[in-house]
């Protein structure tokens, strides 16, 4: 229903009451906005000021928090001990390459003296950090004693380089160092034989008439094989086809005795060929009979 004198008006033209807010009011307001329109950006916010200022408080206390673990740990070994729980024996079985110091030195580093808080696992570890060490077990034996069983690499030959002769599993990797023990194992010399020495001595074996007067088996240049025996022969391997050449050298030791003959080096590098360089007596013999026969030809 309109009044016979109403006119139309804008709204915006007419007067409005100016009511002035006060500061903590107008601050309300602003902060109702901002919660209103910001609200997961700012719970963000507070949970990462917390969170910052907890990891301050924590860093400025680490001294104190350490200690005190430290004191409760140790007050906790010591009852358990002295309850019955200490470690009063270790037993030690399938060492042979590994020293026993090291062992109780790995099984000691920190574990603790009681058997009911006693870490297995980490000195497991521990243990198979060894060079020598393939696998590992320790079990708590209660109420005071800890049973270890070692598993060690199996070493396959003698490696000598630089001076120092080591023991290496099939795989080349060095499993400790020898001073004259292991004297069956075959000896290999040069940088990269150990890599290699498991193919060459599993080839070998297939000519037990070699093989017994070997003394080692030295890498040339980490390409080939030269077999040193034991009366000073040397027989030079070709880079490739290293089995057929010893099928050649075990038939020539059948038929002729080659390996029994005064020679000094066999080379066989060039398949098909086989040179020989005699010894001093055999080569003083040969240069004798060549004068001898250059007389007769005069």
């Amino acid at each position: 229903m309109f009044l016979a004198s109403a006119e139309p008006v804008d709204p915006r033209q007419l007067p409005a009451p100016f009511r002035p807010r006060s500061l903590p009011r107008r601050m309300v307001a602003t902060a109702r906005h901002a919660w209103v329109l910001h609200r997961r950006a700012l719970k963000l916010a507070m949970a990462g000021v917390v969170v910052l200022a907890a990891g301050v408080g924590l860093y400025e206390a680490r001294d104190h928090i350490s200690t005190g673990l430290a004191s409760a740990t140790d007050l906790v070994q010591g009852r358990f001990a002295s309850a019955g729980f200490g470690i009063n024996a270790i037993e030690i079985s399938g060492q042979r390459l590994t020293r026993e110091r090291d062992i109780f030195a790995l099984l000691t580093m920190g574990n603790g003296n009681s058997t009911l808080t006693y870490d297995v696992d980490k000195a497991r570890m521990r243990l198979e950090w060894l060079q020598a060490v393939e696998s590992a077990s320790v079990r708590k034996v209660y109420p005071d004693r800890l049973e270890v069983a070692i598993v060690e690499r199996e070493p396959v030959a003698r490696w000598r380089v630089a001076g120092v002769t080591y023991l290496v599993d099939v795989q080349g990797r060095r499993i400790g160092t020898t001073d004259g023990a292991f004297g069956e194992l075959p000896l290999v010399i040069g940088s990269g034989a150990a890599d290699d020495a498991q193919v060459m001595i599993r080839a070998l074996a297939q000519h037990p008439d070699l093989k017994a007067g070997i003394a080692a088996l030295s890498r040339i240049s980490d390409r080939r094989w030269d077999l040193i025996f034991q009366t000073g022969l040397r027989v030079q391997l070709p880079e490739q086809g290293v089995a057929q050449a010893l099928v050649q050298l075990a038939q020539y030791q059948r038929d002729y005795r080659l390996l029994d003959r005064d020679v000094t080096v066999i080379d066989l590098r060039v398949p098909g060929l086989v040179a020989l360089e005699p010894g001093e007596d055999a080569a003083a013999q040969i240069e004798a009979e060549r004068k001898a026969a250059g007389k007769k030809r005069s």
